[in-house]
């Protein structure tokens, strides 16, 4: 089970533990939520008019970016105590940590990374798809050399090399909810890997549902 009033940004699995960022003008949050019962563990409600976007976790802090405000925001992993922020120039949509860089999307097809310590761009790809860019890229996942990323008003989620920004798979992720659970819901965000089982969890904005998924060729 998922909030159905969650207008999902990010998901965060790190040790059995799912975080989650909403988004929206005064409905935005970050979140830890019970991954077996969807149980809104704990909750931090985002002032408006920030409206919420990616999600990463780098040690013990979360990083949450917003839209359009221009700035990315830490919290303590168990306390949701905020500390430093980060100003960027230009909107955040998606965000991952890849062990070294954090990756943030635009909704372009541009990804750019940053350090952890000072949020600084250090370098930028563009993904494309038989040479073609890929725009819209929303919420990121990092798993191991990969990049997993919904594109925004698709069912799909891509598989990129950071290297060089090639995509290397597609994953069809259409028709998971029934077509009364799709009913009001908004599109597919938000991917969680769990590298105990080596499967996904993926759900979107305002989905009742989140789905541990297994990605096959």
């Amino acid at each position: 089970p998922h909030d159905p009033t969650a207008f999902t940004q990010g998901l965060v699995l790190a040790e059995g533990r799912l975080f989650e960022s909403t988004g929206l003008e005064g409905r935005s949050s970050l979140r830890e939520v019970d991954v077996t019962t969807g149980r809104v563990l704990r909750k931090l409600d985002v002032p408006a008019p920030v409206f919420a976007e990616g999600l990463a976790l780098v040690g013990a802090r979360l990083f949450q970016i917003t839209w359009k405000h221009e700035t990315a925001y830490t919290y303590d992993r168990d306390t949701f105590k905020e500390g430093a922020s980060f100003p960027y120039r230009g909107e955040g949509w998606g965000l991952c940590y890849d062990g070294r860089d954090l990756v943030m999307s635009d909704g372009s097809a541009r990804l750019t990374f940053r350090g952890p310590e000072t949020f600084r761009a250090v370098r930028e790809v563009v993904v494309r798809e038989g040479g073609q860019p890929v725009e819209q890229l929303n919420e990121l996942e990092c798993v191991g050399p990969d990049v997993y990323a919904n594109v925004w008003m698709t069912d799909r989620i891509v598989r990129i090399d950071p290297k060089t920004g090639a995509v290397t798979a597609t994953i069809d992720a259409a028709n998971l909810l029934s077509p009364s659970e799709r009913y009001g819901t908004d599109v597919l965000n938000g991917i969680a890997h769990d590298p105990s089982s080596d499967t996904f969890l993926i759900t979107g904005k305002l989905w009742p549902k989140i789905f541990r998924v297994r990605f096959v060729r």
